[in-house]
């Protein structure tokens, strides 16, 4: 037995590497290999960074990356794209300049990496470095006239800046803006730390905690000063055929002021403006009315508040009976008869001009331009003279047009517009 083997070995190895290859060329051709890149990229992942070291310089935080994988397992990573990692290990790293390629991690068998964009990173490590601050709170504007604002109070009053030491060391100053431009109401913010540099220049790369800090600042009224709201008063109404579709002021509350506080105290709440007049208005009105106040209150800053009143006209709709259909494009060979002779037609705009609507204005065709003999459906046309008057249907939308030739007595219907 031993002896027939060992004269017969090279047949098996002949077929084995025979059934090898035929269970290979089966499965590529049942799950072929494919190349291309993800369809989205991969986010880089840091890892092993030493916790007093920070880096000072930008990172890429995506790779694109392509892969020949079969087509089974381009299945899978396109069902779960993190199937794909991109990781870059800075364990044992020191500070100073650094060159590292990016290990790119497949979770699934066979796959072969093609490339990866980029494939090396060039960073810098630096040593971390932290700063206490305390933060300067710059106020800028006035309150409203009127009022006066009180102590201001912030919390936290210190922050504590970290980064790479070069960056750290650049930082001077932790500010807070407060803008108190126009303010009647107490003030309540949490406003974010801006961190500077000597040159009063943003510092980049670097953190701030806490972010930002709360503010407060009480601000009340003087006495003999009063917010009151405007009233416009109207007088006279805008034209026929037209409404009053909105009134509006600005500034919609005014500061007034008196000698006497009780007088300003004794008021409704409001201020009235001098009469707007609407008398037979057709447009928009822009106009500055002054305010109607009573002995010994004036009103602070301007004085005649902004009134803006929309005109309008009303919308609405008619019926034109009875408009004659008349035939255009009609071939002179031919002749031709219309059924029915009118049309009706609703059209809608503006009221006023609705009114002055004619049927001089109104021309309801049928373009007869290239038919023939025989029996046709046409949808007639309306041209209207007037802007603005949009026409909304015709009764019946569909003119039956019997077009025969000149030679046979029929009535052609050409009405005189």
């Amino acid at each position: 037995m031993f002896r027939w083997v060992s004269e017969n070995y090279r047949t098996f190895l002949w077929a084995f590497a025979l059934a090898l290859s035929v269970w290979i060329s089966a499965v590529t051709s049942a799950d072929p290999d494919e190349t291309r890149a993800l369809a989205s990229p991969v986010p880089v992942q840091i890892v092993g960074q030493d916790p007093g070291l920070v880096l000072n310089s930008d990172i890429p935080t995506e790779v694109e990356v392509t892969l020949r994988a079969p087509r089974s397992i381009w299945n899978m990573i396109e069902a779960d794209p993190q199937i794909v990692s991109a990781i870059l290990d800075l364990s044992g790293l020191s500070s100073g300049n650094h060159s590292l390629e990016l290990q790119i991690q497949v979770d699934a068998r066979p796959v072969q990496i093609v490339s990866a964009a980029p494939h090396t990173i060039l960073f810098t490590l630096e040593a971390l470095d932290t700063q206490t601050l305390d933060v300067d709170i710059t106020l800028s504007g006035e309150v409203a006239v009127g009022y006066q604002a009180g102590d201001l109070a912030a919390e936290p009053l210190e922050v504590v800046v970290a980064g790479a030491q070069s960056q750290v060391q650049k930082v001077t100053r932790a500010r807070v803006s407060v803008n108190l431009s126009g303010i009647r109401e107490n003030l309540d913010q949490t406003l974010p730390i801006e961190i500077l540099d000597e040159n009063g220049q943003p510092v980049e790369g670097v953190t701030v905690s806490p972010e930002a800090i709360h503010v407060t600042l009480p601000v009340s009224q003087q006495g003999g000063y009063r917010d009151v709201a405007v009233k416009v008063i109207v007088m006279g109404r805008v034209a026929s055929g037209y409404r009053l579709t909105d009134i509006s002021v600005y500034p919609p509350i005014v500061t007034v002021f008196a000698n006497d506080p009780q007088l300003v105290n004794a008021l409704p709440g409001v201020v009235e403006t001098k009469p707007l007049d609407l008398q037979s208005a057709q447009e928009d009105i822009i106009t500055r009315l002054e305010l109607n106040l009573p002995f010994g209150i004036s009103v602070v800053g301007e004085q005649t508040v902004l009134i803006q009143a929309g005109v309008s006209p009303i919308e609405s709709s008619i019926t034109l009976a009875g408009e004659r259909v008349e035939i255009i494009g009609l071939s002179a060979e031919f002749s031709a008869q219309v059924s029915p002779l009118t049309v009706d037609v609703i059209v809608s705009g503006p009221l006023p001009l609705l009114d002055t609507l004619t049927r001089q204005d109104v021309r309801v065709t049928v373009d007869l331009a290239g038919l023939g003999i025989g029996t046709h459906q046409i949808v007639p046309r309306v041209e209207i003279l007037i802007s603005n008057v949009v026409v909304e249907s015709i009764l019946p939308n569909t003119i039956e047009v019997v077009i025969t030739s000149s030679g046979v007595p029929v009535i052609t219907v050409t009405p005189t517009p």
